[in-house]
């Protein structure tokens, strides 16, 4: 009787044992998060390998719906409202599908959250169709990956690679209609609050009118007469204006700031800014 009462409790650790055994998944998800414009956009895909296999074309068939993934729908997130396709697509949640074939891929946003095969898609719920060329490339990704690239205030791209295939997808926003919008509205008061220095950044970055953001440098400079990178960069704007010997004489005084307050980045900034004034 203890024999076999032993023989169980043996056969239960084993079940229990083999019970709790963890492995990795065949496919690891990875969730991506990257800052764009005034928000940011989250991807969120799982990441077969090729295994020896050949992927497009036959593992990923050509001329289907591809969840771009494997195990769970691959989404996006957007904070804010971006631009794909020519199509604004406002704030959200919603799902990447793909239908590669071999000279032309189609890029689908869907409001479907859900799809992990073909026969779940429904058309009627697409967002926006792009067309994408793929492109070969010379190394060889092993993973699917995607990636966001040539990431700037207003663009960014949204690139696709496995085996030695990449297709991009660029998005894009409306940012300059936004910012321009917070500096109007900024700019009814004034006070030591009011952003003279970022507004006037923007201006000069950004091939807007450089002699209002003279003025608001100006300002910036009397809201801090200590910020040595606002007298730099009213430097910086003097010079675009062609006002050298002011360029010259606001570099000075930055640099004079700046060794006050052991800021030799600073130092070195207006330094090559002056010999290109000489």
């Amino acid at each position: 009787m203890k024999k076999t009462c032993l023989i169980v409790c043996l056969l239960a650790f084993a079940f229990a044992t083999n019970a709790q055994l963890k492995t990795p998944a065949p496919s690891s998800t990875q969730t991506i998060k990257q800052e764009f414009g005034l928000g940011s956009i989250e991807l969120s895909y799982s990441r077969p390998g090729m295994k020896g296999r050949k992927i497009f074309g036959d593992l990923v068939p050509f001329g289907k719906v591809w969840r771009t993934g494997a195990n769970s729908a691959t989404t996006l997130t957007f904070a804010d409202e971006v631009i794909i396709g020519g199509q604004k697509i406002p704030a959200g949640k919603y799902g990447l599908l793909t239908i590669p074939n071999k000279d032309s891929w189609t890029i689908i946003i869907s409001k479907q959250l859900d799809v992990t095969q073909p026969a779940a898609y429904k058309q009627e719920s697409d967002v926006v169709r792009v067309q994408a060329k793929p492109m070969a490339v010379k190394n060889k990704a092993e993973s699917f990956t995607m990636q966001f690239a040539n990431v700037k205030s207003n663009s960014i791209e949204l690139h696709m690679m496995w085996d030695q295939t990449d297709v991009t997808l660029p998005i894009t926003n409306d940012i300059d209609s936004k910012i321009m919008a917070q500096i109007s509205e900024a700019m009814k008061t004034a006070d030591a609050k009011t952003p003279y220095f970022n507004a006037a950044m923007y201006y000069m970055e950004n091939g807007k009118d450089l002699n209002k953001a003279l003025e608001w440098f100006n300002k910036s400079v009397e809201q801090n007469p200590k910020a040595f990178w606002a007298y730099y960069q009213r430097a910086n704007c003097m010079a675009k204006l062609g006002k050298k010997q002011e360029a010259i004489e606001s570099a000075n005084k930055s640099i004079e700031l700046a060794k006050e307050e052991k800021n030799d980045d600073y130092v070195a900034l207006n330094q090559k800014l002056l010999a290109t004034l000489k």
